[in-house]
């Protein structure tokens, strides 16, 4: 594993595209219990190099019922991206993950990562790539339809504070999903 991360911290592969430049941001062990597939760092996560270290990450912990202690234990938590870089900047916020990362990193994170039990697919990419055409017609069905993928599956929305719309829309996601995906978390983790 300390292999293959030290190879992903210098992979220049999409070097061109980024306007930051190239900082892959990954965090993952082999006892690992729990993948979080999220979407791609921000300018804040591009900086610090500590992923979901921005409000984002502050509601995704509320939403997953753990302190910064545990959700930081890469033997808990893999923090994966779609896109391990900051992509830059779109026209309503930052663009899409570069497609390069998932194919080229994930399998292989995957595979050194035996005792995973549930993985989080946070956004559509997350989504579109890890569950194909189980997916529902939107982001909004698919997270609603969350049972379907379970035990191993979790499809979550994204928690930017941009989404607060979206959450107030879907009251039943914070009543309803967020309680049964803090109870697996917290049974995987033998938290009580």
């Amino acid at each position: 594993m300390r292999k293959l991360l030290k190879e992903i911290g210098e992979c220049e592969v999409c070097k061109a595209y980024l306007p930051l430049g190239p900082r892959p941001i990954v965090a993952a062990h082999p006892k690992a219990k729990i993948a979080i597939i999220g979407q791609a760092p921000g300018t804040k996560v591009h900086k610090t190099g500590i992923p979901w270290d921005d409000p984002s990450g502050r509601q995704l912990r509320k939403w997953l019922g753990v302190v910064d202690d545990v959700f930081y234990d890469a033997s808990k938590f893999a923090l994966i991206p779609m896109g391990f870089c900051y992509p830059g900047k779109g026209k309503s916020g930052d663009l899409p993950p570069r497609e390069e990362c998932a194919p080229l990193w994930h399998n292989a994170l995957l595979e050194k990562m035996p005792q995973l039990q549930l993985t989080l697919a946070i956004g559509m990419y997350a989504q579109k790539y890890y569950l194909k055409d189980a997916i529902k017609k939107n982001l909004t069905e698919t997270v609603r339809a969350y049972s379907d993928y379970g035990p191993d599956f979790f499809p979550l929305p994204h928690p930017s504070p941009r989404n607060r719309f979206w959450l107030s829309k879907h009251p039943w996601f914070e009543k309803e999903v967020v309680p049964k995906m803090q109870l697996r978390i917290s049974e995987l983790l033998e938290i009580t």
